[in-house]
């Protein structure tokens, strides 16, 4: 589950798992269109424990964008993540709000 953190803090909380040890992805809202729950900025930070903080999405693609953070965390390789209603899988995640969203999903380093 996530935890209601402000935005500043959900790196700081990335980074203290990072520090422990822990693999880290953060995912970042790029662009939305139309309805969405989540403006621009919000992020959900993932680690390999199953640890989680931040919102997306408010619940409705934070499924999709779990399980690629996860892989990303392995790969190290970045990628731009679209959700929107005209998707085929917009109703397996949930995004029937009628919106956009295009999530960036990187690991966190360093």
């Amino acid at each position: 589950m996530t935890h209601p953190l402000q935005e500043d803090q959900i790196f700081e909380t990335a980074r203290a798992w990072k520090a422990e040890g822990c693999k880290v992805a953060l995912a970042t809202v790029i662009n939305t269109w139309g309805s969405s729950p989540r403006p621009v900025g919000s992020q959900l930070a993932v680690d390999d424990t199953g640890r989680m903080a931040g919102s997306v999405s408010g619940g409705c693609i934070e499924g999709a964008v779990i399980h690629e953070a996860r892989e990303i965390m392995d790969s190290g390789v970045p990628k731009t993540l679209h959700f929107g209603i005209a998707d085929e899988t917009a109703w397996e995640v949930g995004l029937a709000c009628g919106g956009k969203v295009d999530v960036f999903v990187e690991r966190l380093d360093g």
